[in-house]
């Protein structure tokens, strides 16, 4: 798949090893004095190695590369005897889970709301491409602003979906070879795009449509336009 990761330039390499230990998912090596990729589906390509390098030896490209693979991580790293406790955005709350639902929140106007979110996490460039939440499932895929816009996102759409979010202007990135793959390694069930009235969303929308062709398999998929102000404006339903 063509994603972001990062590329080293050895002749600028000094070999002082502070991208390893900024390194969390265990991708960086020493490798002859100077740092090495060793495995591309151990990167997540959002570069918290960066900022440690003092020679600007390492950035970040865009190519075809492996998908970052979260179990890989954890089996490369319990053998090189870490504890990976931070992965995919360098967080400890980026490992992959399905949530419970709660009937209950602390909500400030003191109305208990249940959250729908039903896994862990929900952008789609995070999402591993075998995460198991996804066997099965109807799914949501919602433009970032969709649920801000809408009040009642959560009940109407969220519900008992599993929920994956992302901007393509924003991200920069074209979602429809990581959802093909998505698509083709499960069976889902169904798919709800939310999308914003303004033209950006639209490419989210093509995108989804060129996984189903991509991936072979008949899903339907619902489209829900909301507008600026809240309002849903369209639902069209199509097939592959």
């Amino acid at each position: 798949m063509l994603r972001k990761i990062v590329e080293i330039n050895e002749d600028k390499c000094t070999g002082c090893g502070l991208c390893i230990s900024a390194c969390h998912e265990g991708a960086l090596q020493l490798v002859n004095g100077k740092a090495r990729l060793v495995s591309d589906a151990y990167c997540d390509g959002l570069g918290a190695c960066l900022p440690e390098c003092p020679a600007g030896a390492i950035s970040i490209v865009e190519r075809e590369a492996a998908a970052f693979d979260e179990e890989a991580v954890k089996k490369h790293m319990e053998t090189q005897g870490l504890q990976p406790e931070t992965l995919a955005c360098g967080c400890p709350g980026s490992s992959v889970r399905v949530l419970e639902k709660s009937q209950d929140c602390s909500c400030p106007s003191g109305t208990p709301v249940a959250s729908q979110l039903g896994q862990w996490p929900c952008q789609i460039k995070l999402v591993p491409v075998n995460a198991p939440f996804l066997d099965n499932a109807d799914l949501l895929i919602a433009a970032d602003c969709s649920a801000y816009a809408y009040a009642n996102f959560h009940q109407d759409f969220m519900k008992n979906r599993i929920t994956l979010i992302g901007c393509p202007k924003l991200d920069n990135v074209n979602y429809a070879e990581k959802l093909s793959q998505m698509f083709r390694l499960h069976t889902i069930k169904s798919i709800t795009v939310a999308r914003m009235t303004v033209p950006c969303c639209g490419s989210l929308v093509n995108m989804v449509r060129q996984a189903v062709v991509n991936s072979g398999k008949d899903i339907a998929v619902n489209v829900v336009t909301i507008d600026t102000d809240g309002k849903i404006t369209a639902t069209t339903l199509s097939h592959k």
